[in-house]
């Protein structure tokens, strides 16, 4: 009686191992091309951006913001944000954390 119960139990539980692992991949699938995607915008322009003397000349005040958890604000930064929502289309929905993030690893 408990052999048939076990093996449907086991049955299921490989089942289960299976999906997960189906779940798994397509989720690793879509934060690859999410990847893809952003360091195809990336390269399209970070050069332009890296060359902004305004996005340039803001990089101690991002550094500031980052590391008061966007207490320290300053003019460059505010500038180099407005520059960025301006010219990147993809930066005007995002986070000034993010932002100030990006502008420290150019």
């Amino acid at each position: 009686m408990r052999s048939p119960l076990f093996a449907a139990a086991l049955g299921l539980l490989l089942l289960a191992d299976v999906t997960q692992a189906h779940t798994l991949v397509a989720t690793s699938n879509i934060i690859i091309d999410a990847s893809r995607r952003t360091i195809d915008f990336t390269s399209d322009t970070t050069t332009s951006i890296r060359d902004s003397k305004i996005i340039r000349e803001a990089h101690d005040d991002a550094a500031s913001f980052v590391a008061s958890e966007g207490e320290i604000r300053g003019a460059q930064l505010e500038a180099a944000f407005d520059t960025l929502r301006t010219r990147v289309p993809e930066a005007r929905d995002a986070s000034d954390q993010v932002l100030a993030e990006a502008i420290l690893a150019l």
